[in-house]
């Protein structure tokens, strides 16, 4: 499903093999190698004990209507707990280095505001698929959870207050996932496999539109314009179409995305675009002196 590298672990240093040349075209669609490594720099940028923390302005479709709001993607890696599924509190030769992803939205509608949250939990061995998916919202409605196990299978639970999206255990045979693909890109967008094939949509999408948790049909493609790389996912069914924009040149930094849905009969996208980045220890900064950053960051 996604192509091969075979990484060596010494503690939490990795030796890499050289990437294979890669060609680089400004008018066609970017072609993906049979074994691309991770950068050179990866473990300078990733292991140096600090987040990257990026903010964008948020234009978010909900209710056949565009409000505005903030959005925050949180990478950071992590030793986790294989068996578990949870953060590791203590080394150990069994953790699995991961690559976590926390995405949060903001914004109001009308009268009462939306809180949104996904955690993906992604080894940095990205032949291996996400050990862990979480999804959150809250509203003054209430509250809907929706959680992925990486297991034999897929095992999902999902919680909600609506009767028609009420709660369910589902078990679903493995299939690429959205939510992985985001991590992916930032570990290497050239290992990611392109074409016609089956992914589950992200698990914001399934949940606030009350959509059947299964993967759809799906084109994936990866294309360079001017200094960056542009990825994107359509599924043709579901009238949906996601475009992320990342710097071509490592570390891959996101700098916005668009989702075009279908909503009540009309066409509309949600536009994320990026304010700033910043990489911090973010866990520490707890103090009511530490708010200078979510200043940089432009959410105060």
């Amino acid at each position: 499903m996604l192509p091969s590298y075979a990484p060596l672990f010494l503690s939490l240093l990795f030796v890499f093999c050289k990437n294979p040349e890669f060609k680089q075209s400004t008018t066609t669609n970017y072609k993906t190698t049979k074994s691309v490594e991770k950068h050179p720099d990866f473990n300078a940028y990733w292991y140096a004990g600090k987040a990257e923390i990026t903010s964008y302005k948020l234009a978010q479709v909900r209710y056949g209507q565009i409000y505005e709001g903030t959005a925050v993607n949180i990478f950071v890696t992590e030793d986790f707990l294989p068996e578990k599924q949870v953060k590791a509190d203590y080394q150990n030769k069994n953790n699995v280095p991961v690559l976590k992803l926390n995405s949060t939205k903001k914004y109001t509608t009308g009268i009462y505001p939306y809180s949104l949250m996904t955690s993906t939990f992604s080894p940095i061995d990205i032949q291996k698929q996400a050990i862990k998916i979480s999804f959150a919202a809250q509203e003054w409605c209430g509250n809907t959870f929706m959680q992925l196990n990486n297991k034999e299978k897929f095992n999902i639970n999902f919680f909600s207050y609506f009767e028609s999206n009420a709660d369910r255990k589902l078990i679903l045979e493995k299939e690429v996932l959205e939510n992985e693909l985001w991590n992916q890109l930032r570990i290497n967008p050239k290992n990611i496999k392109l074409g016609n094939y089956k992914i589950v949509p992200s698990f914001e999408f399934l949940a606030l539109n009350h959509q059947q948790i299964k993967a759809h049909d799906a084109v994936v493609n990866l294309k360079i314009e001017d200094q960056f790389f542009i990825f994107s996912i359509h599924y043709p069914k579901l009238k949906r179409k996601l475009n992320i924009t990342l710097t071509k040149e490592f570390p891959y930094v996101i700098e916005s995305w668009e989702e075009t849905i279908t909503q009540r009969g009309k066409e509309m996208t949600t536009k994320a675009t990026k304010i700033n980045t910043i990489k911090s220890p973010y866990w520490s900064k707890n103090k009511t002196s530490d708010v200078q950053e979510r200043k940089i960051l432009g959410l105060d």
